[in-house]
């Protein structure tokens, strides 16, 4: 038993290295776990299984759109809580903490910009506030790009990436379906074309207004797109739902889309697509592409 006269003294600690907030993001398909750097400099694309993850608006313009053209506009509009709305916490303070996290005043940015020098009227959901949900500055918004669009005669585009309409503004908020509808219906009376890009997810009233209208419906690579989600749709009919339903391959499957694109390619495509319904442009052409 001498080992039990050994003198054990107590280990020192060593020094703790701690590990940077945010190093790391793990993909909600695969449960890969990603090193960040190289998750943003793939565009938010995991490149495990591809699964496009949503993306800040003003990251994606910068893919899209021509370098430094993106003037952003109405941008002192932020949402207010009409209906002193309270569910576990009240909506003042849930607007209040998603604008210190996102930095943004609301989950939807306006402006315009040049694709290969074609103008455009561009808009563009902000996921992480609040689930990219619409509410009546969002809506507003959506409606004055078609607006705009419509007045400037230059193409919209919209990209949606959104839980659906924001249940703390109530019928306010159902109210804005309608309203970026009949925008639309107002730009295309002017001859003015729509390109939605809709991206993962695009639920709820958003896809249930605006965002299916497009002259061209384009959506990125597994992206979720539907009014209700799968599950509920499930428990309610008591009904296994076919493979892949509701995923924007399903979607193409069976004409509700036009194309899927990778994000990656997005620019060019809509570049293209661009050059087909403004009857083309002489400046900075994009290159056709082999699909």
């Amino acid at each position: 038993m001498g080992w039990s006269k050994v003198n054990k003294a107590p280990l020192v600690k060593s020094a703790r290295i701690d590990t940077p907030d945010g190093l790391w993001f793990r993909c909600s398909g695969c449960n890969e776990v990603i090193y960040r750097d190289n998750f943003e400099a793939n565009h938010h694309v995991c490149p495990k299984c591809n699964l496009h993850h949503p993306m800040e608006p003003l990251k994606r313009f910068k893919l899209l759109l021509d370098p430094e053209t993106f003037v952003e506009r109405d941008v002192e509009m932020s949402p207010v809580d009409s209906l002193e709305f309270v569910d576990s916490k009240d909506y003042a303070s849930r607007i209040k903490l998603s604008q210190q996290k996102t930095s943004a005043k609301d989950a939807f940015l306006a402006g315009e910009g040049e694709i290969y020098g074609i103008p455009v009227q561009v808009g563009g959901f902000d996921f992480r506030f609040m689930g990219g949900s619409m509410g009546s500055v969002v809506g507003e918004k959506i409606a004055r790009v078609f607006l705009r669009a419509g007045e400037l005669r230059q193409p919209a585009i919209v990209v949606s990436s959104s839980g659906g309409a924001r249940m703390q503004e109530g019928l306010l908020s159902l109210m804005q379906m309608a309203k970026t509808c009949a925008a639309l219906s107002r730009m295309r009376d002017a001859g003015i074309p729509m390109i939605s890009i809709l991206a993962n997810p695009t639920t709820g009233g958003v896809a249930a207004s605006y965002a299916m209208l497009g002259d061209v419906n384009l959506a990125e690579p597994q992206a979720l797109i539907g009014f209700a989600g799968p599950r509920v749709i499930q428990q309610t009919i008591g009904q296994s739902l076919p493979e892949g339903f509701q995923t924007a391959e399903y979607l193409l499957e069976h004409g509700m889309l036009d194309r899927i694109v990778e994000r990656c390619d997005m620019r060019k495509v809509v570049g293209e697509m661009l050059q087909i319904l403004t009857s083309g442009t002489k400046r900075g052409s994009p290159k056709k592409s082999k699909s």
